[in-house]
């Protein structure tokens, strides 16, 4: 039985309570629905949520019921255990130790017992340890999102095919949120990628450090579960180790989650889950009634009218934001410094970022005033000092930061994932509050946008969520938000790079004294503040809607967004 924690024990009891009051009533005018839409703002590219493309894409708030994990995020970002997969603990040893074992009925839905074989192919992935040469030196086969606490780990202990795992940290090393390492939506199935990529054993390939196995491995991993837009799906690679497994995605169906019938663990409450992703009309679906659940950032689509459902509206996890190119137009620290005196923070706020019932402080209480520490913080008040002279608005000295960037009359292209009413709102008002510094805004916004435009050098801002994601972003732990800046991450589409930014994130990791955090994280904002690889605006406000007769959603706005307890969804009509 799953039992990831108090909050979903009483959604259990609460679904355990609905369904008998069913079983009693019998002939009641209500039935339960067979199938259930849900409309989210993340996009469907990549089955790999420890990807680049499967990270940035918001693909864990899509699969986390399909690709199970030793842990998943929590309505309030919080990591939770999830026993159904199996389970973690940390053991004494000179070196940091986690031991890990899976259920023994653990099975994936082609029939293939889940095995540690599983965690090496992570492991090995986002470890940064493998290379290949390129033009400025060694470059990662892998194109992981983030290395963090990977990158710290020596090895893994795992006899092919066995159910336990010990990881072992690297002498010297500590990594305080290791619960988010192998969680949902990034735990992937080894054996697929060893039957396409041709390797007998992935376990061997990686403790031998055979190149050739380990390139194909790399390449499969990398694009092998890239989902393609015309939905030609080889079913054979997405096996599932959830509650669902992928049914079929097409552009006029969405994507089509079943119940996996080899699941082990509690069968799902409804049998069948439509994802209606960003890509889709989601106000035409929503009119349709083909929508029990919606998911998305709060007035990023025009006139939505959600009528007859119970509607949310609450700051989120993630930070809306702009990544800044360290390239171009922004190689020079004054320009990105220009850009920042110019952007009217407090008011973006006021008109696009503030909930109604706004709190006073905490989440959502106002501009988003740090980088990597959360407005509910503790520390939050302490660390945000450097960000006073951006409170918004100073064409004065804007200008005299244009000047001193060398580069008369800039142009600064913004991207995002479009068509977002929230996001062009936010261009138009950034373009009329930096026009009189002299800087030109031009709106970039596409349907097929990706966050690698800025890599490429094709935008010079990503205006998005934490780590430049689209749609759910943000956790308590905050992983992702200090991977997007950490040199050579593949979240770090800006490719900012600071070694004394690198090692303070790695103390941080290590150190859970509270003088030393406080420390660290005020060295940080300040480090951050003045190099400005991104800008942050405010916590991202997320519509979280459900439908009439929809039981046991609970809204989480967090990077796995409020499907993250789909399998206990049950609609009655």
């Amino acid at each position: 039985m799953r039992q990831p924690g108090t909050t979903v024990r009483l959604i259990g009891a609460l679904a355990a309570g609905t369904l008998a009051a069913g079983l009693v009533v019998g002939c009641s005018s209500k039935n339960q629905v067979p199938s259930i839409g849900y409309a989210t703002d993340a996009t469907i590219a990549s089955y790999n949520g420890g990807s680049t493309l499967g990270a940035s894409s918001g693909s864990t708030a899509v699969f986390a019921r399909v690709l199970t994990g030793f842990f998943y995020t929590g309505p309030d970002g919080q990591q939770v255990a999830d026993t159904d997969l199996g389970t973690a603990k940390e053991v004494p040893g000179e070196s940091q130790t986690i031991q890990y074992r899976l259920n023994p009925d653990g099975v994936y839905s082609d029939g293939v017992p889940t095995s540690c074989d599983d965690l090496v192919l992570a492991w090995a992935a986002r470890s940064g340890r493998f290379t290949k040469p390129g033009d400025r030196g060694a470059v990662p086969l892998f194109d992981a999102a983030s290395t963090a606490g990977y990158d710290a780990i020596e090895r893994v202990e795992c006899q092919p095919g066995s159910r336990d795992a010990t990881v072992v940290f690297r002498p010297g090393r500590h990594y305080l949120p290791w619960r988010s390492l192998f969680t949902a939506g990034e735990l992937m199935p080894a054996h697929v990628a060893a039957r396409v990529a041709n390797v007998p054993n992935v376990v061997s390939a990686f403790q031998g450090g055979d190149p050739n196995a380990v390139g194909r491995l790399a390449e499969f991993w990398n694009s092998g579960w890239t989902i393609p837009a015309d939905g030609q799906l080889d079913l054979s690679r997405f096996p599932s180790s959830g509650p669902y497994r992928i049914e079929s995605f097409s552009k006029e169906e969405g994507l089509v989650l079943v119940a996996n019938e080899r699941w082990w663990g509690n069968k799902p409450a409804t049998g069948r889950i439509v994802v209606w992703p960003k890509t889709f009309d989601l106000k035409q679906k929503i009119g349709d009634n083909a929508v029990g659940v919606v998911d998305i950032a709060t007035g990023s689509v025009k006139d939505l009218n959600l009528n007859g459902f119970s509607v949310h509206t609450v700051p989120g996890r993630g930070a809306e934001q702009l990544a800044l190119s360290t390239g171009g137009v922004f190689a020079s620290v004054q320009a990105r410094r220009a850009f920042a005196l110019c952007l009217p923070r407090q008011t973006l706020f006021d008109k696009l970022g503030k909930v109604p019932d706004a709190p006073k402080s905490g989440l959502g209480s106002g501009p988003l005033n740090a980088h990597i520490v959360q407005q509910d913080s503790l520390l939050y008040p302490a660390v945000i000092g450097a960000a006073d002279r951006y409170s918004g608005g100073d064409v004065a000295n804007a200008t005299k930061a244009v000047t001193a960037s060398g580069a008369p009359n800039p142009t600064v292209r913004i991207g995002y994932l479009g068509p977002d009413d929230r996001r062009a709102q936010t261009v138009t008002m950034i373009a009329d509050a930096c026009k009189p510094a002299g800087i030109t805004v031009v709106d970039a916004g596409a349907p097929d946008f990706t966050p690698a435009r800025l890599t490429e050098g094709t935008v010079d801002a990503v205006l998005g969520s934490t780590a430049s994601a689209p749609g759910p972003a943000g956790s308590s732990e905050g992983v992702a938000a200090t991977s997007a800046l950490r040199t050579g991450n593949g979240l770090n589409a800006g490719r900012f790079g600071n070694g004394r930014y690198d090692a303070i994130t790695e103390q941080l990791a290590a150190d859970g004294n509270s003088a030393t955090q406080l420390n660290l994280f005020t060295e940080a904002e300040n480090l951050l503040w003045a190099e400005l690889p991104s800008i942050p605006l405010f916590a991202t406000p997320r519509t979280i809607a459900f439908g009439k007769g929809l039981r046991n959603g609970i809204a989480a706005p967090t990077q796995a967004g409020s499907g993250w307890n789909m399998d206990r969804w049950v609609l009655e009509r």
